[in-house]
């Protein structure tokens, strides 16, 4: 791989790599204004949206729900799990400013492994929210309660903390000689795996346990909150009650769905170091597309979302 300009500091032996290089797509080169454009837009509507579920959810008085308590932190975690990478891509469309230091790089890694299993662990606390409602309603008061509620947010951020921060620590103790040039558009994890001159055995494998944890916990608790749930729906002896059942996890069903896909695709491999340019495809989904769609899949399909904000806007139009 190509080396580029770059800060490097020199030491007896070798040259250590003080600054990497964010390759981004070819294709900005020629379009960077158009998808500067495209991707600020993208990127102020999805904090828009997660911002408006946040204060919908937190201020109408019917939605103070767990259900709606979990979304409002999911919309949060969304919310900074997109600024972590848009800002430095902006920049790179905009400017061509494609440098980034190696403190600011392994913090952005942090950030983003670490919001993002936060995010996979808070899908997980919202299957299970659904198969108490759904499966277990007489208890789901009492189970569901605003306690446990807060200790699943809570213990989600602190799982995911102590396993990324191990991970992280590991990469941040590799030493980089060769080439500088990271080929994705943000620090990714596989990257700068592929890029160091120690030996990353334990690193990848270490890296590849914490993905198979991680996306696998939220996956088997999501199959048998949702096989229970088309069991109990699947009993209910009116067709219309049954529709209403599927209706309030249909749109988790969707967002679950967008985000496995991507994420067993680029990180649940042996080898990080494999197909790295079909990655940075499937991440731009995982860390652009699925942000923007969540607010839409999530008011678009419920109910009293749109209630909540036909009063608000109606609030709005008295006080003009």
């Amino acid at each position: 791989m190509a080396k580029e300009p770059g800060l490097r500091m020199e030491t007896k032996n070798e040259t250590m790599v003080l600054e990497f290089v964010l390759e981004g797509f070819h294709v900005a080169q020629h379009l960077g204004k158009v998808l500067f454009l495209v991707h600020l837009l993208v990127y102020l509507a999805s904090v828009t949206g997660n911002t408006l579920i946040i204060a919908i959810t937190w201020t109408h008085p019917h939605l103070q729900t767990p259900m709606y308590f979990f979304l409002r932190s999911f919309s949060f975690c969304e919310c900074c799990f997109i600024s972590t990478v848009i800002p430095k891509l902006l920049s790179i469309f905009l400017f061509g400013d494609r440098a980034i230091h190696f403190t600011p790089c392994i913090i952005q890694a942090f950030f983003f492994l670490f919001i993002g299993s936060t995010i996979f662990f808070h899908m997980a606390a919202m299957s299970l929210d659904r198969y108490l409602a759904i499966c277990k309603p007489l208890h789901y008061p009492t189970i569901m309660n605003p306690r446990v509620c807060f200790l699943l947010v809570f213990f989600s951020y602190v799982l995911s903390f102590i396993l990324i921060t191990g991970v992280i620590l590991k990469l941040s103790w590799l030493s980089y000689c060769g080439s500088n040039v990271i080929p994705h558009f943000f620090c990714d994890l596989g990257s700068l795996i592929h890029l160091s001159s120690s030996d990353t055995k334990s690193l990848e494998r270490m890296a590849f346990g914490v993905a198979l944890f991680v996306l696998f916990t939220s996956v088997i608790t999501a199959v048998f909150a949702y096989s229970n749930i088309l069991i109990s729906i699947m009993r209910l002896p009116c067709a219309k009650d049954r529709q209403k059942a599927f209706s309030t996890c249909s749109s988790h069903l969707i967002v679950l769905s967008l985000m496995y896909g991507s994420c067993v695709f680029i990180y649940v491999k042996p080898k990080q170091t494999s197909r790295l340019e079909s990655n940075r495809e499937a991440a731009l989904v995982n860390t652009v597309v699925t942000p923007l769609l969540n607010p839409v899949i999530y008011t678009l399909r419920n109910k009293q979302v749109h209630q909540a904000l036909r009063n608000a806007l109606s609030r709005v139009n008295l006080q003009k």
